[in-house]
């Protein structure tokens, strides 16, 4: 018997800009498919940690360095990505400077919340409300079935 079958683990990071007042958050519009727009991140490799991966993958689309600040959650919905099943462990972090728009990203936008655009890939639309929620009140929504 080999190895289960398992979802493929991805990483995405709500990235504030903490030397700007609004505090906007940070969104990539997507140079591959499926395009539109996204919160930075991207897949684990192996031997890496999901933090690490995080890190990573924001300093890689945005030019940012990132420090993680709050474990947001966990989406895992088998239908979050249309290239296959996917769980994505999600982050809030801090950064300052410009970002840069580079590897997976043809652009990035700085959102003021809670004004992001109406069409985002993947499931960063729930993400982002989750967001808000926590941003709002503090507190970390539960997890949605």
């Amino acid at each position: 018997m080999g190895p289960p079958l398992t979802p493929l683990l991805t990483t995405d990071v709500v990235i504030e800009l903490v030397d700007r007042s609004a505090r906007p958050v940070v969104l990539i519009e997507r140079k591959n498919p499926p395009f539109g727009w996204a919160l930075p991140g991207g897949f684990v490799d192996r031997g890496e940690s999901v933090e690490s991966a995080a890190v990573r993958e924001a300093l890689e689309e945005t030019g940012l360095a990132v420090r993680l600040t709050r474990l947001l959650g966990c989406y895992s919905d088998p239908a979050r990505d249309p290239r296959g099943h996917t769980a994505s462990i999600v982050y809030v972090g801090e950064a300052r400077g410009e970002p840069v728009a580079q590897d997976d990203a043809a652009a990035f936008g700085l959102f003021v919340p809670p004004d992001f655009p109406p069409v985002l890939a993947f499931d960063h639309a729930r993400i982002l409300s989750d967001y808000l929620a926590y941003r709002l009140r503090g507190a970390i929504p539960l997890p949605h079935p």
